[in-house]
């Protein structure tokens, strides 16, 4: 394994630049995440990485090497794509060794290797089998059982999972998961769908075109978003936005004014908020309080979304403010019905007007 070090990458087509001066770094043995939405630049960077892209400016170095214009097949990484890209005529063993014979590694040598790796993933009784009599979420360890015979210093995963329906993906993913604490590797994944990222990642990066929005651990993402961006990717269900303005500011606190929220007074980074500011308050689903007795925010429920351990109950103030409110599934509620939610100012997370975090960690 090794460390990954990306130093003032971009990528430039033509006019157009997709990737704008990225700094990060990547330790061994980390399984990092790149999120973000389609077209953010997260599979273009991975595909940097790879040598699968020209590097348009900066350095790209793994380990104690730069390999910024080293052919991808001498820079020690390992890629398994969205596509499984099995060969058909082939069996699994022959799939998965495939890359060792071009290596000109000995018929033992890629015997032991492949059935280790197969061993690792719980396909050895499939090693026989061509691709046409697997099962998708089979035909994907396959694939990454390619990968792992070749023993690279960096796994890198291109959205593995999203062809998988949605129970085969959360089995994969526990899957890659155990995969990354039996080899201790480094990999560095890419996904869409924040879930995956919370799920798997030890420090997610966030992406928006072409810029990284935010580095951290997913619960240090979740819980302290860096900006508005951030804030409304990361978390299932969305994080609730309401336009406010700023009123007195004292001691660290900010007044907020709406005329559907009680009295408010957040805590902030910055004391020199000017009075009459247009800001945006976050608040997410589940640190909301449902049925509180008296205050709070007067809601109609519009739609009721069941998911069996939870509730999302999408909510609409007099004014037509609009929230979502995540409550446990065995609490009743039905559309047309009338509750008042409790909103608690520690939890609130206050946005400038352009978009940066200024409220203060609780």
């Amino acid at each position: 394994m090794a460390s990954v070090e990306l130093q003032g990458i971009s990528k430039r087509f033509g006019e157009l630049s997709v990737i704008a001066g990225l700094d990060l770094r990547i330790d061994e043995g980390e399984f990092v995440v790149f999120v973000g939405p389609s077209g953010c630049g997260k599979s273009t960077l991975l595909r940097m990485i790879a040598g699968l892209e020209d590097v348009s400016g900066g350095h790209l170095w793994i380990g104690d090497r730069e390999v910024t214009d080293v052919d991808p097949a001498k820079r020690g990484v390992a890629m398994v794509f969205q596509s499984y890209a099995l060969y058909p005529h082939m069996s699994v063993r022959d799939n998965m060794g495939f890359a060792l014979t071009l290596d000109g590694t000995s018929a033992a040598e890629r015997e032991q290797r492949v059935m280790a790796a197969a061993r690792v993933l719980k396909i050895e009784h499939l090693i026989d089998r061509r691709p046409a009599r697997l099962s998708g979420g089979q035909r994907q360890r396959v694939a990454i059982g390619r990968a792992i015979v070749r023993d690279p210093d960096v796994f890198l995963f291109d959205e593995p999972l999203s062809n998988l329906d949605a129970a085969l993906r959360g089995e994969m993913r526990m899957e890659l998961a155990r995969l990354h604490q039996r080899l201790g590797a480094t990999m560095i994944y890419v996904t869409h769908d924040q879930v995956e990222a919370m799920t798997l990642a030890d420090k997610i990066v966030v992406l928006d075109r072409g810029r990284i929005q935010q580095v951290g651990h997913p619960m240090d993402v979740y819980g302290r978003p860096s900006n508005l961006f951030v804030a409304t990717f990361i978390g299932s269900p969305k994080m609730n936005i309401i336009d406010v303005v700023a009123g007195e500011a004292a001691d660290g606190l900010v007044s907020l004014a709406h005329p559907d929220l009680p009295p408010l007074a957040v805590a902030v980074d910055d004391t020199a908020v000017t009075k009459g500011a247009p800001l945006k308050l976050g608040i997410r689903p589940n640190d909301l309080r449902f049925d509180v007795a008296e205050g709070g925010i007067v809601v109609k429920v519009g739609f009721v979304e069941r998911h069996g351990d939870q509730t999302i109950v999408n909510c609409e103030t007099e004014n037509g403010l609009t929230l979502n409110i995540a409550i446990p599934g065995n609490v009743a509620t039905m559309p047309g019905n009338t509750h008042r939610l409790g909103l608690d100012a520690t939890l609130c997370h206050l946005f400038a007007e352009d978009g940066r975090l200024i409220s203060r960690q609780a």
